[in-house]
């Protein structure tokens, strides 16, 4: 018997664009998806070392939903490296000001810590209202993940 194993190359990878409506989703569960679609998991030419993924625009993300507490005890932080240079946002302010900012964190830290990341994240496109401009490559709108 001859079975050999399929390895994607990248100018073999036929790319998607899906469209993923934030409206009522849960952050977490929501970024899981797309993480999943980014590297290219839900695809049975899933190659580890290789960019197969798919395009993935999210719109509504300004209508996202945390559960618990986490938009007044969870902080976005950054540091500039300067003394005094830690600044802290809480999630109900990033909701309010960048909701772009958190879905792309949320996705970003879930992908693998590695140069094939830089690549799945630029095919991330996240977007506060319902409106986006990517009409042109004709997005499949994908399924809502269940609510809790």
């Amino acid at each position: 018997m001859n079975r050999q194993t399929y390895l994607a190359k990248n100018g073999e990878v036929q790319r998607h664009w899906q469209t993923v409506d934030a409206t009522d989703q849960v952050l977490g569960r929501m970024a899981t998806q797309i993480a999943m679609t980014l590297m290219g998991k839900d695809k049975p030419t899933y190659t580890p070392h290789h960019d197969v993924g798919d395009f993935v625009i999210v719109v509504n993300a300004e209508k996202i939903k945390l559960t618990g507490a986490k938009l007044d005890l969870k902080f976005y932080k950054t540091y500039s490296r300067h003394p005094g240079g830690l600044k802290q946002y809480s999630y109900r302010w990033m909701l309010e000001h960048k909701p772009e900012l958190l879905i792309q964190n949320a996705v970003r830290r879930m992908l693998p810590k590695n140069k094939i990341a830089r690549h799945m994240l630029k095919k991330l496109k996240v977007y506060r209202g319902p409106e986006h401009p990517h009409q042109a490559q004709q997005p499949q709108p994908v399924a809502a993940v269940a609510a809790v």
